[in-house]
């Protein structure tokens, strides 16, 4: 029986200058689920993120949002994995991906960081990849068409139909994060995954 998610980690890069692009997607979910969890963020300088706490069955769940850029992420991550003392297994981390289209979320454990220096860092200050992923599609500028370089894509914001596709897909996964909360990981990808279409 695999232990239940108690941290989740949004990813993303501080300052308003970021904050409607697509690297943000994970602050976006992030911002979704405190007021689900009617929690506000307070920045919690000893862990370099903004934190917030939520109550779910009982269980004090940990929301943060790292205030260093996206590419020192794992400093966050560490610092509140090891005062709260949870394992990799325990730990979500929401993030925007590439490889899925706009209105596509996708939840894995473990593997590769596919080149997201979020990612990255995260796995190399854990020395581990068995955290939680809930990948937050953003597409990629090939499958969408535009000249862009991959950095200048996902340092802009969505265009207007992909914007209201990915704000579709946080909603879905608003229902999704709470089965994940209670272990419930099967369930969690096959009701998220089943939404993404062909």
């Amino acid at each position: 029986m695999k232990p239940p998610v108690r941290l989740i980690i949004g990813l993303g890069n501080p300052g308003p200058e970021y904050e409607t692009t697509r690297h943000n997607a994970g602050f976006w979910l992030a911002d979704h689920l405190a007021d689900d969890f009617k929690a506000g963020f307070a920045l919690e300088k000893g862990f370099s993120a903004w934190v917030a706490k939520g109550k779910f069955q009982g269980e004090t769940i940990i929301l943060a949002k790292p205030t260093t850029f996206m590419n020192r992420s794992g400093q966050a991550a560490g610092a509140l994995m090891r005062f709260y003392k949870l394992q990799p297994d325990q730990v979500l981390v929401l993030h925007d991906e590439l490889d899925l289209l706009p209105g596509q979320a996708k939840i894995k454990q473990g593997g590769g960081h596919a080149g997201h220096n979020g990612l990255r860092d995260i796995q190399s200050v854990f020395s581990s990849p068995d955290f939680w992923r809930l990948r937050i599609g953003i597409g990629h500028p090939r499958t969408l068409g535009l000249a862009q370089q991959v950095v200048g894509f996902v340092l802009n914001p969505p265009r207007r139909d992909e914007l209201k596709a990915i704000e579709a897909v946080i909603e879905r996964c608003r229902v999704t994060v709470p089965l994940m909360l209670q272990g419930e990981y099967s369930k969690a990808m096959s009701q998220l995954h089943e939404g993404n279409g062909a």
